[in-house]
């Protein structure tokens, strides 16, 4: 995705507050190779988590974060006290990109690319509790969400077309093409998931359910791709990288 963003291959990114965390915390500290079959219960006991096989300790998560972020906010808050959410993750980008490795940020990229990135949940993850936790004591320190609505509102309606890669489901595949159905619908729409049909889930619902609801037009060129994105990514993106 990185590439992409850096090879003029993305005008939005809309993604999670989780994308932020792990993004932010991947420059700061390390990450670790583990299965997905250890004892979750010992994990908790020595304070690691886990993704899968990621093993994400305490000491690389929330704690680097915190004492990252908070200063960064101090300095924002001096700046102005109301802020759209993807203002604030373009500065962070800004921010990430002076650290020591820096250049492996997806943050970083957007920011130094000018790519606005979107994050619908923004509450929803460690950077989004740091807000919080901030708000705590700054109490005029506000979150314009209606502000950074309208600015995803004018891409989608000022575009000539729109077409969206969706990996995995939820609220960002989701937010995407809720708004794209305010102008009948994305005209280009590829979505990689691993989650099943039968189960209901966004993340399962193939692209053609979304025409029935007007968020991909009927003649739109789509497809869904079932499979890890991990490997399904770079066969899909290398030919034209």
């Amino acid at each position: 995705m990185k590439q992409l963003v850096d090879n003029n291959m993305a005008d939005v990114i809309v993604t999670t507050c989780g994308t932020l965390d792990h993004d932010i915390a991947r420059v700061l500290a390390d990450y670790y190779h583990g299965d997905f079959a250890m004892d979750d219960t010992l994990l908790r006991e020595e304070g690691v988590n886990r993704l899968g096989n990621v093993l994400v300790p305490d000491d690389s998560y929330g704690i680097p974060i915190e004492r990252w972020l908070q200063p960064i906010l101090e300095e924002l808050y001096d700046k102005k006290r109301h802020w759209e959410p993807w203002e604030i993750w373009y500065e962070l980008g800004l921010k990430i990109l002076e650290e020591e490795r820096g250049s492996e940020s997806f943050l970083g990229i957007c920011a130094k690319k000018k790519i606005k990135v979107f994050v619908p949940g923004p509450t929803d993850g460690a950077v989004g509790s740091q807000l919080w936790l901030f708000w705590q004591s700054h109490k005029d320190f506000t979150l314009d969400i209606f502000g950074e609505e309208h600015q995803l509102s004018d891409i989608v309606h000022e575009a000539k077309s729109t077409g969206a890669i969706m990996i995995g489901g939820g609220i960002s595949k989701h937010h995407t093409i809720w708004w794209n159905q305010f102008r009948d619908g994305l005209d280009y729409a590829v979505q990689v998931t691993t989650a099943p049909e039968w189960d209901g889930s966004l993340s399962g619902a193939r692209v053609r359910e979304a025409v029935s609801w007007g968020k991909v037009r009927s003649k739109a060129r789509r497809i869904t791709v079932e499979g890890d994105a991990t490997v399904l990514l770079p066969l899909i993106f290398g030919p034209l990288l």
